[in-house]
């Protein structure tokens, strides 16, 4: 099986769910931290390529990060979104998780089975 990684917060609790399903079936995971390991713009483009979202559709809307930010995020380009994005995680939702080719956004933590 190709490898997988989970990009989270820890303290999340739904990225806590998904490590619990990979865990209850047996499978072998790599947890990312991405408060500890920022994603680089070049990573989180990759991911959203894979995922085949834009930028605006990976923000945390219901966070006052984004809610200070909402008229100016509006105006923003996507490439301006992912640079805030790098700038502040907490405005990416979570969790992501990448097996090779592919990824996803983890959430509700069900959708994990879509890899498998």
């Amino acid at each position: 099986m190709q490898k997988i990684t989970v990009y989270e917060k820890p303290t999340c609790s739904t990225c806590r769910n998904v490590s619990k399903i990979l865990m209850e079936k047996g499978i072998d995971f790599e947890k990312v931290n991405y408060y500890i390991e920022p994603f680089s713009k070049t990573k989180l483009k990759a991911l959203l390529n894979k995922m085949g979202m834009k930028p605006s559709e990976l923000l945390r809307k219901n966070e006052d990060a984004f809610k200070n930010l909402k008229a100016k995020i509006n105006r923003m380009s996507d490439e301006d979104i992912l640079s805030l994005m790098i700038v502040d995680p907490d405005l990416v939702q979570r969790p992501i998780v990448e097996v090779g080719d592919r990824a996803i956004l983890a959430r509700p933590a069900e959708e994990i089975n879509k890899l498998f």
